[in-house]
């Protein structure tokens, strides 16, 4: 049997003993590979593309705000587009093509009626006595 001296000597000896030094490994360089050409290559089909949830949702998103942008600028570019000229008072008995012949001689009456009723935003040729028309600049 060995005293408890011993044995702390011993452990003592152990936990002081340098570590074995590694050396570099030389890195493995890769082999050269032949690569078929001509009538030897072998062209495979690409596989499917595949979208994740946030590529879904990213052409999702990119649709819808496509959308609403083309939305607002058709609703906005007929109004804005049309400058205005001058305003003319309906009267009593008269027609939304009367005043668009008086008003608009140089077009035609069907063209000087469409610009009119974008011009006021009427969605029909309805006008009564007194009601104000904005007239747009011809041309």
């Amino acid at each position: 049997m060995t005293t408890t001296e011993d044995q702390m000597s011993a452990a003592v000896a152990w936990d002081i003993a340098p570590a074995p030094v590694r050396m570099p490994v030389r890195p493995v360089r890769p082999q050269l590979v032949s690569v078929p050409t001509g009538e030897d290559v072998v062209i495979r089909p690409a596989a499917p593309l595949r979208l994740t949830r946030a590529g879904r949702l990213a052409v999702t998103m990119t649709v819808v705000v496509v959308g609403v942008v083309l939305a607002i600028s058709l609703l906005s570019g007929g109004a804005s587009a049309v400058v205005i000229d001058h305003s003319t008072t309906v009267q009593a008995g008269q027609t939304l093509s009367e005043v668009a012949a008086t008003q608009l001689p140089q077009l035609p009456i069907n063209e000087a009626v469409a610009q009119i009723q974008i011009a006021n935003d009427l969605a029909g040729s309805d006008v009564h006595a007194g009601q104000t028309l904005l007239i747009p600049a011809a041309g």
